[in-house]
């Protein structure tokens, strides 16, 4: 029995005596995870530019728009938990395999059929898969670059991955050819969830290597699923989940509807709609890891996440109600939403003991997919209801409502973190830099 110890402590001393991966790795992990992230957000973004085809040559109404959607979101309630708990047990690299191929199988279902029923069947795997896979990828960048440039890298990451976004917007202009028929365009997205499979193919190789030869952060410590524990988050938690929740469904559940809105309200061409979205986009890609970088360096994290929201509040009713070129709103969301998702993500790392860290993303994750499907659902209904449409253009002012009085709440949460972060349960959001982290 002695014998079995003093091996096990040998090997434990030479594992702890074992260096972190060199900087080289940890970006080439960045890199390859980032490219799966793309095609997941190039295939989720793939609906709204068809939006009005899907109206034209489908009869979708735009309840049954706000429906593909939300269906992403709906299982993903449940899914993301779940999957948040198998990456804490199973480790990152079958499970990021694993939901790379719900991906690839759910843009295939998507494309087969004209039936809304189909459809959905399609979108409703794809969401399984890609919040899962989402989940998995946060997790693993917070578990290799934890005390290094970890917000800097998650900018980075959102930065790579809106890539996806933007291409997606602006499809109807470099893919302009595809959009004559509602099948076309779903192709395109087909060929990027390939993406989610070769990446992680490739990540699976690079975590195999390094963890032979380098001390990475705990792939897999839980040894067992502990439903209590979903109960034991502190409180800075909560409010970080709760800004999370209304701030995203301030964003998402616009963009479904943005290039219709804006054909239909300000008589854009659907190209140049898809260009105002990608505005939002374009922001995001450069502005996610710039503010990363600075949360790193100077802290205030609670801080950045308040002027984020200040920033989202009045832009729904300017489009609503005012002649101020669009440009400017979309700039405006762009600064916020580069702000927000750059500081809120790795602060869930600071306040959450890394072994409960998939298990806490995934349940951040859960909550946020019940308000983008709620909310995906309820302004379809208001639109519907408010009979928005090329001609009852004031019919979309019942939805800005609704964004607006989003913002007003992502406002309200990031102050009560504020307030929490700078008393005596703060765990360092203001304080923390990668300098002090060392």
């Amino acid at each position: 029995m002695s014998d079995i110890n003093s091996k096990i402590n040998n090997t434990n001393q030479n594992a702890d005596s074992r260096l972190p991966p060199p900087r080289f790795y940890r970006w080439l992990v960045l890199l390859c995870l980032s490219i799966a992230m793309l095609g997941i957000y190039y295939v989720l973004d793939c609906i709204a530019p068809i939006a009005d085809l899907l109206a034209k040559q489908l009869d979708f109404s735009d309840a049954n728009i706000g429906l593909l959607q939300a269906v992403y979101s709906i299982p993903n309630i449940f899914m993301v938990l779940i999957s948040g708990m198998a990456v804490d047990r199973i480790g990152t690299r079958k499970s990021i395999f694993l939901f790379g191929v719900m991906c690839l199988l759910g843009s295939i279902i998507t494309v087969l059929s004209r039936s809304l029923t189909i459809m959905a069947s399609g979108r409703l795997i794809f969401g399984l898969g890609a919040e899962s896979m989402i989940v998995a990828v946060t997790t693993t960048l917070a578990r290799w670059f934890r005390g290094q440039e970890l917000s800097f890298a998650s900018g980075v990451n959102l930065m790579v991955a809106r890539g996806g976004s933007w291409l997606a917007q602006n499809s109807p202009t470099w893919a302009k050819f595809a959009y004559n028929n509602w099948r076309h365009p779903l192709l395109i997205s087909f060929g990027f969830s390939v993406l989610c499979v070769l990446a992680p193919i490739l990540y699976s190789k690079i975590e195999k290597y390094a963890k032979q030869k380098y001390l990475l952060g705990q792939i897999s410590q839980t040894k067992k699923i502990v439903f209590h524990d979903l109960f034991s988050f502190c409180k800075s938690y909560w409010y970080i989940v709760a800004l999370c929740v209304v701030f995203y469904s301030a964003i998402f559940p616009f963009e479904t509807f943005a290039i219709k809105y804006f054909i239909e309200a300000h008589h854009t061409s659907r190209a140049l709609g898809g260009f105002l979205v990608s505005i939002l986009t374009t922001l995001t890609m450069f502005g996610t890891p710039l503010f990363g970088l600075l949360a790193d360096k100077f802290g205030h994290r609670c801080l950045l996440m308040m002027c984020g929201s200040v920033l989202i509040i009045p832009v729904y009713l300017m489009m609503a109600y005012t002649q101020i070129p669009l440009y400017i709103p979309m700039a405006m969301m762009g600064i916020a939403f580069s702000i927000i998702p750059a500081v809120m993500w790795p602060a869930v790392s600071y306040v959450v003991e890394e072994s409960k860290l998939g298990m806490a993303y995934g349940l951040m994750t859960m909550i946020q997919n019940m308000g983008l499907a709620s909310f995906n659902l309820l302004v379809g209904w208001a639109n519907d209801y408010a009979r928005a449409s090329a001609s009852n253009p004031d019919g979309y002012a019942l939805g800005m409502w609704i964004f607006s009085s989003l913002g007003l709440f992502a406002f309200v949460f990031s102050y009560l973190l504020y307030k929490n972060e700078t008393s005596s349960n703060a765990h360092g959001l203001e304080t923390i830099t990668v300098k002090s982290s060392r």
